[in-house]
């Protein structure tokens, strides 16, 4: 099927036809872009998106408009979204339509991450740092800024993440590990001074820590004696997760310094004995990822050895044997 071209201008009465299709489909709003896409060229898609997304304010055909505009991901849609997170407020909807309206702008803010675009970094920063702002949108901003990964998001990252009056720690925490994902060594210090903030403060925001250890793990950095002795700690914390993540952040920070720091792969072979099996195992892993095969070896010939670190290391060598069988 011959596909229509789009036409250069839209007038009033080309909407008028967009409008009558719509109103057809009663609600059916998949089926009225599969009929777009079906009619209409790719490059004129994003065209007709821009116009729709100018002209409609229903919450679910915007719903399913945002997607389409993610999944086509021409980079003319990115302006729309950028324009709708700045001036569209909930005023523009009905009341009963708030909440619908809040998920709005989290997709919205998916779909920009998605673009990996540094321009819409500003605009993401205005939602990030407008506390007035629903933290479902907050969130979805601080894992955006991490998704584009541009440097000059951390500075206000950082700035929320260390905010002690922030009202959503889950914002602290989406900024932790946006972060991590950007990897500037800025970061560093204010991790640090997090995890040796009191305990008492600490174990309020268990999450907090979770997440500012986890994110310290994906920092390719030479040896630094205050993170490791962070990590250190972190192996005896009262938390699964944090113990977790504190094995693989040790883990990273092995491989980086090529295998050589004997201290960190000796706390993580003690962690096999951790009350926890998935720390435990997880440890076998960790350790498998520093030095190879042999460690596992010496893992099943250890009488000592808890039987899922075992029974680990042996799934890890039938997955290796898979591999070498495969790339034959």
């Amino acid at each position: 099927m011959k596909k229509k071209p789009y036409l250069s201008k839209m007038e009033s009465e080309d909407f008028y036809f967009f409008e009558e299709s719509l109103q057809a489909c009663k609600g059916d709003f998949s089926t009225f872009f599969a009929s777009l896409k079906n009619e209409y060229l790719k490059e004129d898609l994003a065209k007709i998106y821009s116009y729709l997304f100018k002209n409609i304010r229903n919450v679910d055909f915007l719903d399913t408009l945002i997607r389409e505009i993610d999944t086509l991901r021409d980079k003319n849609n990115l302006d729309d979204l950028i324009d709708f997170l700045l001036e569209f407020n909930a005023d523009s909807f009905d009341k009963d339509d708030f909440s619908a309206y809040i998920n709005l702008r989290v997709l919205c803010l998916k779909a920009i991450s998605n673009y990996k675009d540094t321009k819409a970094i500003t605009p993401v920063l205005y939602c990030l740092n407008n506390k007035n702002e629903h933290y479902k949108a907050r969130l979805a901003a601080a894992e955006a800024l991490g998704k584009i990964g541009d440097k000059n998001a951390v500075e206000s990252l950082i700035n929320v993440v260390s905010d002690e009056e922030e009202k959503s720690v889950y914002v602290r925490e989406s900024a932790a590990a946006a972060l991590g994902m950007i990897g500037d060594m800025r970061a560093i210090d204010p991790f640090l001074s997090i995890l040796e903030a009191k305990k008492n403060f600490l174990d309020k925001f268990t999450f907090l820590k979770e997440r500012v250890i986890e994110a310290l793990g994906k920092f390719n950095m030479p040896y630094n004696k205050r993170v490791f002795l962070a990590l250190k700690e972190a192996l005896m914390d009262d938390s699964p997760q944090v113990r977790l993540n504190a094995v693989e952040s040790l883990m990273n920070l092995a491989i980086d310094s090529g295998g050589e720091h004997i201290e960190a792969f000796e706390l993580i072979k003690n962690m096999m004995k951790d009350t926890d099996e998935e720390v435990a195992r997880n440890s076998v892993t960790a350790l498998y990822n520093i030095s190879g095969a042999e460690i596992l070896y010496e893992i099943l010939k250890d009488e000592n050895a808890p039987l899922h670190c075992k029974d680990e290391a042996q799934n890890i060598l039938k997955e290796e044997l898979l591999e070498e069988d495969g790339d034959e």
